[in-house]
């Protein structure tokens, strides 16, 4: 009996172990420096500080999630970088990737909104940091590509400097080259881009070419790529106009959210996920906000997990809708929640107390 225990566990041990794979996020890690509960800064007089950026989130969501979570950053070599690198190691991010040279971090502060009062960042040293003036050769490309299943970037690393993204275009086209899948986040920012779409958009069609998944709405479409629709509602518009980017761009996976903000100040969320010609929706889900920023790279990270594990696409979109919503119930920036915590979200439970 106890021979077929232990072979079960074996057996399921290296079935997890196989199902395992390596992550890794580029992007920059910059300090957030928060403004206590909903002060202005005009009001406050002290700041909480943590660290933070797409690239941390998304590597420290997928290591909750069971897999290896990597970092391709630089950060300066100096008490600043210690202290990243110190929050990094708590997070479960794997250190190999990661640069160090240089004075300066990106910082952040955080003004948290307030039912109609929007949330504000603003940024502050961001150009001169030690990331955004690092240059590819910071970076071991080979051992990178050799070493990932899925390479993550997004569009604010993009609309950082040239030398960003060349480095951005050479690490995706030498992960592809390996056989590794590269995933896009276009989150455009229209505070970061100096021209606007006109400016963004070769840079936009280079990366979407690159990229297997995608995570996109109908505004991207129509406004950074310039597609047409004469829909006028927003998921009529969407439907119209992802299927032609999926088209023209060779993507095979096409997901983001749909989110509106509730005059009880609660919000509701609504995913999609566009694969083999085909919509699949979750269910609109609505709830309380403690901590918004973040919520997006918890959805991803959802999404490539899904694709990962093997799930349908039904029960991926809805798997990374409540990784999304989970986000919002927990502070700073970084998603962690659990593979079982999100499948309880899922299961629509709202808990007391566990004991």
């Amino acid at each position: 009996m106890w021979k077929m225990l232990e072979s079960s566990w074996l057996s399921s041990k290296n079935w997890l172990i196989k199902m395992r794979r390596n992550i890794v996020a580029f992007g920059e890690v910059m300090m957030r420096l928060q403004v206590p509960g909903y002060e202005l800064l005009t009001q406050a007089n002290h700041l909480q500080y943590s660290f933070s950026g797409t690239g941390v989130n998304v590597a420290s969501a997928m290591t909750k999630l069971g897999h290896k979570g990597y970092l391709i950053t630089k950060l300066p070599d100096n008490p600043l970088g210690d202290a990243a690198i110190t929050f990094l190691q708590r997070l479960g991010i794997e250190q190999d990737f990661i640069a160090r040279d240089g004075k300066y971090i990106g910082m952040y502060f955080l003004e948290n909104g307030f039912g109609q009062r929007a949330s504000r960042v603003t940024y502050t040293n961001r150009l001169e940091s030690t990331f955004n003036t690092a240059d590819i050769s910071d970076y071991n490309l080979d051992v990178i590509a050799a070493h990932t299943d899925i390479i993550h970037f997004c569009g604010i690393s993009l609309a950082m400097t040239d030398t960003v993204r060349a480095s951005m275009k050479k690490l995706a086209a030498k992960v592809k080259e390996k056989g590794g899948k590269v995933c896009f986040d276009c989150n455009y920012r229209p505070s970061l881009w100096k021209g606007g779409y006109e400016a963004a958009k070769p840079h936009y069609e280079e990366m979407l070419s690159l990229a297997d998944i995608v995570m996109m709405n109908e505004k991207d479409a129509m406004y950074i790529l310039g597609m047409e629709s004469k829909k006028l509602e927003r998921k009529e518009q969407l439907q119209d106009v992802i299927p032609k980017a999926a088209e023209q761009f060779r993507i095979s996976v096409i997901a983001g959210t749909h989110r509106e903000i509730n005059a009880d100040n609660t919000h509701s969320l609504q995913g999609y996920l566009f694969k083999q010609g085909k919509f699949v929706f979750s269910k609109k889900l609505t709830f309380s906000v403690y901590d918004r920023i973040g919520a997006g790279d918890a959805y991803t990270s959802g999404i490539l997990h899904g694709e990962l594990s093997g799930f349908t696409t039904g029960k991926t979109v809805a798997f990374a809708a409540a990784a999304g919503m989970l986000a919002c119930t927990i502070v700073g920036d970084t998603p962690m929640s659990t593979e079982a915590e999100i499948a309880a979200a899922m299961a629509g439970g709202v808990g007391d107390v566990e004991r």
